[in-house]
């Protein structure tokens, strides 16, 4: 697969062939759900908790006596019928982390990036880099590239400039190309890659 290469001002830069090994795939959503399901799962907290009969400090001397009182029986004011008592069957921290092999989690990366590529929503620059840190000005610049919702992947590292003049916009993530997920990828509409970020994940699936 070719695409052609833009400089960030919209420009032309050139061609590059894509691997169809990673971007000419036939997409399934089956795996693509999986490995977001698995991504959301894993970064929830779990710090939810709340307070059971045992953890209520009440007296647990029965209330009043069985029978005579006209009342219901009752025993422990600790329980959860009454108000201050323990809760029934609440949360209570715990990890919701899921397993997923390594192997589905990288071909579900594969599919995400060929979901895109057969949308048309993938796009190649030659480089991401500014002159100064100024969101005006990257946003100038996004306007000439013609996205407003995009997930930009460099190379190894993301010049620290782009980083704080991007973390401004909204909708517009900016990762390295070790940080690429396939949770990123799909909530946004366009993904922008370097040239550098191509070569590293060719390098990575070979």
């Amino acid at each position: 697969m070719e695409l052609k290469v833009t400089s960030l001002d919209g420009k032309a830069a050139g061609s590059v062939t894509l691997s169809d090994a990673i971007f000419g795939l036939e997409p399934r959503a089956d795996i693509i759900h999986r490995c977001v399901v698995w991504q959301l799962a894993k970064r929830r907290r779990g710090t939810h908790e709340v307070q059971n009969r045992a953890d209520v400090h009440r007296t647990g001397k029965k209330m009043y006596r069985q029978k005579g009182t006209g009342s219901a029986r009752h025993g422990s004011a600790r329980v959860n019928l009454f108000r201050g008592g323990g809760r029934s069957f609440g949360p209570h921290t715990r990890s919701h982390e899921i397993g997923l092999p390594k192997k589905v989690r990288a071909l579900a990366l594969r599919h995400a990036l060929s979901a895109k590529a057969k949308d048309g929503g993938i796009l190649v620059i030659d480089a991401l880099s500014v002159k100064e840190a100024k969101t005006k000005a990257l946003r100038g610049q996004f306007d000439k590239l013609g996205v407003s919702n995009a997930l930009f992947i460099d190379g190894a590292e993301v010049s620290a400039d782009v980083r704080t003049a991007a973390s401004n916009i909204p909708n517009i993530d900016v990762l390295p190309v070790a940080g690429i997920n396939v949770y990123d990828i799909m909530r946004r509409h366009k993904l922008v890659l370097t040239r550098a970020a191509v070569d590293a994940l060719e390098a990575r699936f070979k």
